[in-house]
């Protein structure tokens, strides 16, 4: 497959017949992918004045997407996307609820962490649903690639507008208003996707599935691992950034900084999307982890909330290229008939890093200052990138064969 997407292959892709109901429902559903899980920390620590709290919060909610991606995308590989999605968004409704009555009402931890973890849990997974589709609706080749790399770059682009809307709904007059809003443009959104013609006629393989499902590959495996330390060092800088901010008393900018990451994120993306290097994808996902790693060092040398714009500006350069890796990956490792689940454990990675990432940044953030938690990110995630190194030969290997006949078709 092409490792390469030029800007007719974006064309081919977007105007591809069938497309445009799921692609634009789906920008409304990813929307607040980067707002709501932001606006529920800065929201708990309004109300609770603790960041270790709203951290510990935020964290929980993230290990609930974590689980639950893998549980809706299983569902959604077996059943097709409609109904798990319907199923998710009225879950996901009732418990956004419960999660603004506990806040407002001064529910202590007991009650508030098990209703984030649900509300994380019942988020409704239309990014893997929609990854998916582009393998189903395109043949492999660049143009498939461009799909893979215009879902990487829409979700920065929600990336750079989800904080910068957190940060200034927060300063509404209610805190929790961008909770709602962001809920809600997630369940319009997510259901608007599920009851299109072409999402609703998505036919499930009937296969054959290993128990592991798509983590029976190795390289799978390994891709996940390079996801988990992606969101490991992204956890650690989105609760230091709006630290430092808070710290300089300006607490509303700091979504508006961590949007400007994203920035550079995406222009940089669709270049390298261009001219992807490393070429060869087992060296692609350790070499871009370890860049990304690095380049956290520069947060912890600003003294001022400028210097700190302009050094995530530079760090935000190896974002889209690793989501874009990462997508394109799956293509080469997972076994057959499991993309949505692929993509799903990709995203259970990311968000275990992230969760993993917010909560020990929080502590360190408390303890010690937002420095110490920029070089955390920058030691966990050369740490991991160094793992990835070493198992790098499994994505170059791609399915091994025994677990190819595992997921072997028994009928279309």
């Amino acid at each position: 497959m092409s490792q390469s997407a030029r800007l007719s292959d974006y064309r081919t892709a977007l105007t591809t017949p069938g497309m445009r109901g799921p692609v634009i429902a789906s920008l409304l559903a990813r929307l607040p992918i980067a707002m709501v899980g932001l606006s529920l920390l800065l929201y708990v620590q309004l109300e609770t004045g603790s960041f270790a709290r709203a951290s510990l919060v935020s964290a929980v909610s993230l290990v609930g997407v974590a689980v639950g991606s893998i549980v809706q995308g299983r569902l959604m590989d077996r059943l097709g996307p409609t109904r798990p999605l319907i199923g998710a968004v009225s879950l996901f409704a009732v418990f956004v609820t419960l999660a603004v009555i506990a806040v407002e009402t001064q529910a202590p931890l007991l009650v508030l962490v098990p209703v984030a973890f649900a509300v994380g849990f019942n988020e409704p997974m239309v990014g893997s649903a929609s990854r998916a589709l582009w393998a189903r609706m395109l043949p492999p080749g660049s143009a498939r690639l461009a799909g893979y790399a215009y879902e990487a770059i829409s979700m920065e682009v929600f990336f750079i507008l989800g904080p910068g809307l957190a940060g200034l709904l927060v300063a509404a007059p209610w805190a929790g208003t961008g909770v709602v809003i962001g809920a809600g443009s997630m369940i319009v959104g997510a259901l608007w996707f599920a009851l299109t013609p072409t999402v609703r006629g998505v036919q499930p393989e009937q296969i054959h599935r290993s128990m592991l499902g798509a983590l029976a590959s190795p390289g799978m495996r390994t891709v996940a691992l390079a996801a988990l330390g992606f969101g490991v060092t992204i956890g650690f800088i989105e609760v230091a950034v709006p630290a430092a901010a808070d710290n300089a008393g300006h607490v509303g900018l700091g979504g508006l900084l961590l949007s400007l990451w994203s920035v550079s994120s995406v222009l940089f993306g669709v270049l390298y999307a261009m001219r992807p290097f490393p070429k060869a994808m087992h060296l692609r996902l350790p070499v871009l982890l370890g860049g990304f790693a690095l380049l956290s060092l520069l947060l912890a040398i600003p003294t001022t909330l400028i210097g700190l714009g302009a050094a995530l500006l530079v760090v935000g350069t190896l974002i889209t290229p690793q989501a874009t890796s990462h997508s394109a990956a799956i293509e080469q490792v997972a076994p057959a008939g499991t993309a949505t689940e692929a993509f799903g454990w990709v995203v259970t990675a990311l968000t275990i890093g992230l969760a993993l990432g917010q909560f020990l940044s929080g502590q360190l953030v408390e303890a010690y200052g937002t420095s110490s938690a920029f070089v955390a990110a920058a030691v966990a995630g050369l740490a991991i990138a160094a793992l990835v190194w070493v198992f790098r030969r499994t994505v170059a290997a791609g399915v091994p064969p025994q677990h190819q006949d595992e997921v072997a078709l028994v009928s279309r």
